[in-house]
């Protein structure tokens, strides 16, 4: 039987499927049930909170971008503020990898938190030897 997992970290990849009704977003949904269902933490840094924010404000106006994160919230998905250990994990991966620093500081909070890091972003296969990654991915319905 696989270990329960500490905590739950969501990438920005995994928010946007999310809050864009991607199949993926389904996953990511089920997976934010479970862990309250389980009682486990659901985690995501304010780096990427940010990341998430400033994609919403590209395309939509602002009271949308704060939205979103409003609903994060909501979701009872805690920012995790960088001190300077989280900051020295993820410039560690940035330093050792190629992927963005955003992505970084998501990686180094699972690390930390011995947390399962959801995600569908390609770039995190790179550190799949250091961090439990839940794959979440946009399957093509119309092949079966």
């Amino acid at each position: 039987m696989p270990r329960k997992s500490k905590a739950v970290v969501l990438d920005t990849w995994a928010v946007i499927a999310y809050f864009e009704d991607e199949p993926a977003g389904e996953q990511v949904a089920e997976v934010i049930t479970k862990a309250h269902e389980n009682s486990t933490p659901i985690m995501m840094t304010v780096a990427n909170a940010g990341e998430v924010w400033y994609l919403f404000a590209r395309k939509s106006p602002v009271a949308e971008a704060d939205r979103s994160i409003s609903e994060l919230r909501q979701l009872g998905i805690v920012f995790v503020d960088i001190g300077w250990a989280l900051a020295r994990q993820a410039a560690d991966f940035k330093s050792r990898y190629r992927m963005s620093y955003a992505d970084c500081f998501a990686a180094a909070l699972a690390k930390e938190k011995k947390a399962e890091l959801v995600t569908g972003d390609s770039e995190f296969k790179q550190i799949e030897s250091e961090v439990k990654i839940r794959w979440v991915k946009n399957l093509d319905r119309r092949a079966n």
